[in-house]
């Protein structure tokens, strides 16, 4: 999301400033790239796809994009009727320059598709050679169960994946959606590892935005910033002081001490970033720090299953 077309959001880099973001990732050895129709309304999957295409082997490298929101005006533009999925994968393809996509997946649940059409329609995209793996995105665990139950019934391929919202301030995934995902079999990969930048402490009690993005990101506003965050920050800001490491890798580490957690989706807007994130890999916190990270935890209300949609003005 970091990519594609600053009119869409103010941080959003463009196509040259992203290039170097692409070769850092590649020469780290990392290989799942995710992005999605919505974002900066297609621009996003056209600098990835132009990036890759231009620095990798197509067969080295997993290509995941999404389908839901739309990218266009129009009542069929929208949701996941077997309508709107078939004709969003092939507009995907088209922008991304690519014969199949990796990884689709669905970005929300739609209460007003039926569910065997959703996933009949996904069906025929793998079956059709369009797409090679199946995932979701954030929604209730009920939803997810519904959905995989649905496609095992009929002999449809199923969702290897979840994309679901959680970091040291978001939690409520633990209570249903990580279990069900360790029983099925399907990887997790959360969004928003940092909450949206808040866990490097991008943001203060009394308000102050230290950040281009922070600065500008409504969707964060409506999710974050209460005492017991602020209290769950103090904790990773203390661990990272100790540690003598940045914050940012403290908030991965734990993530990546999780059962369950396949790898966390990050997103960069300085390519020193994306150093921090595989600096991660080799930080292993104790159960001591575990505990001081996890402890100042106050329960949410469900948090990220109805991001907004913000087109350019």
């Amino acid at each position: 999301m970091s990519y594609g077309d600053p009119q869409w959001r103010s941080w959003v880099l463009d196509d040259e400033a992203a290039r170097p973001h692409f070769k850092r990732a590649l020469e780290h050895g990392i290989n799942f790239f995710d992005t999605a129709d919505m974002y900066s309304v297609g621009a996003s999957e056209e600098v990835t796809g132009r990036a890759l295409g231009d620095m990798a082997s197509r067969h080295d490298y997993v290509l995941a994009s999404k389908v839901h929101y739309p990218v266009h005006d129009g009542p069929n533009r929208s949701g996941l009727s077997r309508k709107h999925i078939l004709e969003g994968c092939d507009e995907s393809l088209k922008r991304l320059g690519v014969d199949f996509i990796d990884l689709y997946q669905i970005h929300r649940w739609d209460p007003a598709s039926p569910v065997a059409e959703v996933a009949e329609a996904l069906d025929s995209l793998v079956r059709a050679g369009k797409v090679r793996y199946l995932g979701a995105s954030s929604m209730a665990a009920w939803q997810f169960s519904r959905a995989l139950h649905v496609a095992g019934e009929n002999g449809w391929h199923q969702f290897v994946s979840m994309q679901n919202h959680y970091n040291l301030v978001y939690r409520e995934e633990e209570r249903e959606m990580i279990p069900l995902c360790m029983d099925q079999g399907v990887g997790v990969i959360p969004w928003s590892p940092l909450a949206r930048g808040f866990l490097t402490g991008s943001r203060s009690r009394d308000g102050e935005q230290r950040t281009t993005r922070s600065r500008s990101d409504d969707f964060a506003d409506a999710m974050y910033f209460e005492e017991s965050d602020f209290k769950v920050l103090d904790a990773v800001l203390e661990v990272s002081k100790e540690r003598g490491i940045k914050a940012a890798q403290v908030a991965f580490a734990w993530l990546l001490s999780v059962p369950g957690i396949t790898a966390p989706i990050i997103g960069a807007t300085k390519v020193d970033y994306i150093d921090d994130a595989v600096a991660a890999l080799d930080v292993k916190l104790s159960e001591e720090e575990i505990s001081r990270l996890e402890a100042p935890y106050t329960p949410h209300a469900i948090l990220g299953h109805d991001q907004p949609t913000v087109r350019p003005k």
